[in-house]
């Protein structure tokens, strides 16, 4: 199983009053992560894979300590723990090496943009997909535990 990486600059914007990077700030980082994440995926050799686009569905977010701004970036852990017919979901770690600051997992549903509408995950797709894929490390299950 495979993590996808990506460091994640902290901005000056990010903070909120208390020195912190404001709650719905790991939005947005959640964000970048799982674009970068995604692109990585699309094979670029003319494959319709993972082109087109994708609509989030659910977000669910454990704060587990505050992140203070600070000039190095964080890193963002990212893997697939749930595989369905028409959607994926993402977790994600926000850390540095030592401490977790927020758990996460989002639920993807890839979207044709032509007719506006939800579609299903290809072959190709789930094959790539199941090589992030743990389902025992994270996700809406270890949120709660």
């Amino acid at each position: 199983m495979s993590r996808h990486i990506y460091s994640c600059p902290l901005r000056w914007s990010d903070m909120d009053a208390f020195g912190h990077v404001n709650n719905a700030v790991f939005l947005r980082y959640l964000e970048e992560a799982r674009i970068d994440f995604m692109f990585r995926l699309a094979p670029g050799d003319g494959s319709p894979s993972f082109s087109g686009g994708s609509v989030v569905a659910r977000h669910e977010i454990d704060y587990v300590r505050p992140l203070v701004h600070r000039h190095s970036p964080v890193t963002i852990e990212s893997w697939v723990t749930k595989i369905g017919a028409a959607s994926l979901t993402i977790a994600y770690e926000v850390k540095d090496p030592e401490q977790v600051y927020v758990r996460a997992s989002t639920v993807v549903v890839p979207f044709n943009l032509e007719a506006q509408r939800p579609r299903r995950i290809t072959a190709e797709e789930r094959a790539v997909l199941e090589g992030y894929m743990d389902d025992s490390a994270g996700g809406a299950e270890a949120l709660v535990a």
